[in-house]
Formats: C-alpha cells, sequence, structure tokens
C-alpha cells in the first residue's frame, strides 16, 4: 500500500470520476484505474462499484476513506515537523459552521487567498459536532464554531461574538416581546445548532411553548421570512449579508446574548505556518 495510491483514492472521491481526478492529479486515468484495482486486490474487497462509465463508493470504500484522510493529513504533519517553512503554503484545510462562512469568512477568505496564492485553501461546512470531530481526526487542520466544549486533543480560542437579531417580515408589524411570536411560524436550524437553543431558551422563560420549523439553510430561511411565511433568530453576520432589500426587519432584545464563535485545531497537528497565517487574519480581522 503506498500514499500515492490513497491521493488517488480519495481525489476520485472528491472530485467523483476518474477523469476529473486525472487532471487533478496530472496523470492518465488508466494509471489511476490500475492502481486503485491494485489497491482493492491487496485489500481483499471492493472500494467502488462501477456503474457504466462512473463509479460509486462501496461501503468498504467510505470506510477506508476515513482512514486514507487520516493517514494523508499525518503524513502531512510529519513532513511538516521535520521540514517547518515560515512561508505559508500547501494545503489548508478549514471548516466552519454555515453561518460563520457565510457570513463572516467571504472577505477574509479573499484576502488570505490574495496574501498567501501558495496555500491551498479547502472550506467544509458542516455542524458543529462534525467539525470537530473531523478536527480530532486529523481530517480538517481547523475550524470555527459557536460553541465552547472541551474535546480531547484540541485547542481553542475565541475569535468573536456573534449578536443575535430577530427576523420578520415587515407585514408582520414591529416584535416588541416574546409574546408577539405567539401564532407564528418559526424557522431556525436543525436541533443541536447553538443559535436554536438560544432563542428556545429565551421563549421558555417567557412561557412560550412553540412548534419550530427546521431547515438547515440560512438561504431557505431568509426565503421564508422575507415572504412573510414567519419570524427567525439569525446571526448578525447573517442579517448583515442578506438584509438588503430582503423586505424584512430586524430586531435586538437585551435577553438574546450574543453567542462566541471559537477556533479549534489539534495540539498534535504540529508547526502549520497556513493554519497559523489564518489563525493570525482572522483575529486581527476581528479584534479591529
Amino acid at each position: 500500500m503506498e500514499l500515492s495510491q490513497l491521493r488517488m483514492l480519495k481525489t476520485v472521491c472528491d472530485t467523483g470520476s476518474i477523469a476529473r481526478a486525472a487532471e487533478v492529479l496530472h496523470c492518465v486515468p488508466s494509471n489511476i484505474t490500475a492502481r486503485l484495482k491494485s489497491l482493492e486486490r491487496e485489500l481483499g474487497t471492493p472500494l467502488f462499484f462501477r456503474e457504466g462509465r462512473g463509479l460509486r463508493v462501496s461501503p468498504a470504500g467510505e470506510v477506508f476513506l476515513g482512514y486514507a484522510t487520516k493517514i494523508l493529513g499525518l503524513t502531512e504533519e510529519a513532513r511538516r515537523a521535520v521540514n517547518p517553512s515560515h512561508t505559508p503554503s500547501g494545503p489548508l484545510r478549514i471548516g466552519a459552521i454555515e453561518s460563520s462562512a457565510t457570513g463572516r469568512l467571504p472577505q477574509l477568505l479573499a484576502k488570505y487567498h490574495a496574501q498567501y496564492p501558495q496555500v491551498s485553501l479547502e472550506l467544509s461546512t458542516g455542524t458543529w459536532a462534525q467539525l470537530l470531530d473531523d478536527t480530532q481526526h486529523h481530517r480538517l487542520d481547523g475550524v470555527i464554531v459557536a460553541v465552547d466544549v472541551e474535546r480531547p486533543g484540541l485547542k481553542r480560542a475565541v475569535m468573536y461574538r456573534e449578536d443575535l437579531m430577530l427576523i420578520a417580515s415587515e407585514s408582520h408589524g414591529p416584535l416588541r416581546n416574546a409574546a408577539d411570536l405567539q401564532g407564528k411560524a418559526i424557522f431556525m436550524w436543525p436541533p443541536g445548532c447553538p443559535y436554536r437553543l438560544a432563542l428556545e431558551q429565551w421563549l421558555l422563560r417567557h412561557d412560550q411553548v412553540q412548534p419550530i420549523i427546521s431547515i438547515a439553510s440560512y438561504g431557505a430561511i431568509v426565503g421564508c421570512v422575507s415572504a412573510g411565511a414567519g419570524v427567525s433568530l439569525v446571526p448578525r453576520g447573517i442579517y448583515e449579508q442578506y438584509r438588503q432589500g430582503a423586505g424584512w426587519t430586524g430586531y435586538e432584545f437585551p435577553e438574546l446574548t450574543g453567542i462566541d464563535n471559537l477556533f479549534y485545531w489539534h495540539e498534535n497537528a504540529g508547526r502549520h505556518p497556513a493554519r497559523e497565517a489564518f489563525l493570525t487574519m482572522l483575529k486581527t480581522e476581528f479584534e479591529g
């Protein structure tokens, strides 16, 4: 088993086809096909199902991909440990919850790319639990989430506090207190979202128990609110991103206090100039 085979496997899974993987890896498709078949023979199980001219990852392939990703990440860490460079370069895998990726990171990512063009930056989104798990298992180099929790092997630092805005269509009239939400549809991210939890606790303190409609997309949530279908509680970054011409109004309530967003990384990842430069830029951007 060779590292080049693992890179081929991951690239095929990432791109969805051998042809596209060959373009990324700058080799011929037949080379990838031969190397993957050799890997399958060595493992004694198919990693892909061939369907016409396409491929579908097998259950065994999904399991092996997780290990391959971890091995490749550890290999990169080992390379940096024995050959440290002060110049940010190479791959940087960042994860973020959607509110951060949509509302806070776009301009910063553009600035980072302009300043460090030798870094191959990848951004993934997911739930905070998924992102922390990916960091613990070296699938991501660092993540931004809106929870402050202890996780074995992870270090963390507060980046910024996200204020909360209750948004409603202009047709709904003003929202003065929790009781004004009575009878209105409420759209929030699924359970586990810290912003949803903040809203649920606020409503409970005011004896308001209402069903919440789960939508795992801020774009869809904002669309529902703009159409007059209901209300939502969103981070200020999302509010600022979508408010122009949205047709809704934002409300702030002192009881709905802001929520810290933190950056997590693995304490055993070694020196990582690209990640360190990203963290420095985050701090500079949001402390300023």
